[in-house]
């Protein structure tokens, strides 16, 4: 196909603006803003209107004058599905790194101080002592879960002790219209939305009343009340089903968004890049939030890619992106409010990077002793610890107590332990919801396995609960 060359001036003098603009902005001091703000500024990087996406309009090149590039240069500038693209006769490779690594957004410091110049969204007293408590109880359920399963009392867990900000300061800044599609270490979305202890207790233990009919191994919450979509083991299966969700959303107008939650290994399926390639390409209102706690069950990240970790992975789809101190809960609180607002408004998909530490085992199944340091455990746990730092940060503003602290751990720990006593005595689900939900009619082939089953458990009790129903 023919080209068009021509000198342009409207084409040169748009290059100088536009280099002129990113000179600005990589040089220029940080604004500075007030501590406090209801609606904090975004502050972008690269300039969105030159690089915005369009359709492809034209197949024209434009001959730069030898002023932009020097008297022995002739560039050329083409139309491209995408955007201009400016030819160089300089073969020159994008590096694999950059000297300098993507920021993380930060508001307190370990010790609780707001950091001078932060910019953060404000929160009142109330949303600030929900957060706090909802933090705490967190924690409690993840200890007395934990040793319920250690005592043999319900079959597996997974704790989310160090990430406890993540979930409590996200769930915040959501609305319950939003569609949550977690992994598996996001319970504390639901205890914000109003999932009761006893409700964690029933799915815990596999009971009548667990909304998944026992079919789930614990941990694995689903709560249709509160958009909140049923926890699967498979990794990063939840990505694109997100993705899917909002494009509905956008579709029917819902003035809401999706939200999905993956740890650091789930960007190494496909199903990530996937998702994030459709969310950009279709503009559909979803945030994808990464919790980057440094391993993969015993893989470290620097086993699982090379890249400035997983928020330069947005702008390679064309997502927008941020990265963001995980364990400082007015930063993820700010941040996913941000996010919200962009991803709803400009029907946007949004990537936040939130940068923890996995305290905890990975799972019941798991000794993370064996693959990480004791040392690097304990100093999360005590350095940088999200509750405690949280705590701080409300004990300086006069809104929180050692009375008060002493009161709501001995409540929440009552009320769950008495949760898990009902939970334990409630019947089981029987043995025929093993085979409902599925289809109108049952099939011959599931039929006959339900049969099968029903004569393997005559024949063999001794090796089948007895508290489960036939």
């Amino acid at each position: 196909m023919a080209l068009w060359l021509r000198k342009s001036l409207k084409t040169i003098n748009n290059f100088k603006s536009m280099m002129g603009m990113i000179n600005h902005s990589s040089s220029s001091p940080s604004p500075s803003f007030n501590q406090n703000l209801r609606n904090p500024p975004v502050i972008f990087i690269d300039s969105p209107t030159y690089f915005s996406s369009h359709r492809y309009e034209s197949t024209r090149a434009e001959k730069q004058s030898d002023s932009v590039y020097g008297s022995h240069c002739h560039a050329q500038v083409m139309d491209f599905p995408g955007g201009k693209i400016m030819f160089s006769p300089v073969m020159r490779f994008i590096s694999e790194s950059t000297q300098e690594r993507v920021h993380c957004y930060q508001v307190l410091d370990d010790n609780g101080n707001p950091i001078t110049g932060s910019n953060y969204v404000q929160v009142s007293e109330e949303v600030a002592l929900k957060m706090y408590s909802n933090m705490v109880t967190l924690q409690i359920m993840d200890t007395i879960f934990y040793e319920a399963q250690r005592q043999g009392r319900i079959s597996f867990y997974a704790t989310t002790i160090g990430e406890e900000a993540i979930n409590i300061a996200s769930a915040a800044a959501l609305t319950i219209d939003d569609f949550v599609f977690p992994q598996y270490r996001e319970p504390g979305v639901l205890l914000w939305r109003g999932f009761t202890l006893q409700e964690f207790a029933n799915q815990c233990f596999s009971n009548k009343a667990d909304y998944g009919k026992g079919r789930q191994m614990p941990i694995h919450y689903v709560s249709k009340r509160h958009n909140y979509f049923t926890v699967a083991s498979t990794i990063a299966t939840q990505i694109p089903h997100a993705v899917g969700a909002a494009y509905s959303m956008k579709m029917d107008k819902k003035g809401a968004c999706a939200v999905t939650y993956f740890g650091d290994g789930g960007t190494s399926e496909g199903d990530f890049h996937a998702a994030l390639n459709f969310a950009a390409v279709r503009e559909v209102p979803v945030i994808f939030i990464c919790r980057n706690n440094g391993w993969a069950i015993s893989t470290p990240t620097s086993d699982q890619f090379r890249s400035d970790g997983i928020v330069v992975k947005g702008k390679a789809y064309g997502v927008r992106s941020i990265r963001v101190d995980g364990n400082d809960a007015l930063a993820m609180y700010s941040a996913v409010h941000a996010a919200r607002s962009m991803a709803i408004s400009e029907n946007k998909p949004i990537l936040i990077e939130a940068l923890t530490y996995r305290v905890g085992h990975h799972s019941t199944s798991d000794d993370s002793t064996k693959y990480r340091p004791i040392e690097e455990i304990e100093w999360f746990k005590v350095v940088r610890d999200p509750v405690t730092r949280f705590r701080k940060w409300i004990e300086n503003r006069g809104w929180w107590n050692g009375k008060l602290e002493s009161e709501l751990r001995n409540t929440v720990k009552e009320e769950l332990l008495d949760a898990i006593q009902v939970a334990e005595k409630v019947e089981k689900p029987t043995i025929a919801e093993l085979f409902t939900d599925v289809y109108d009619v049952s099939p011959s082939n599931l039929r006959d396995q339900e049969k099968f089953l029903r004569e393997t458990i005559k024949r063999h009790p001794q090796d089948y609960p007895s508290d489960v129903p036939l």
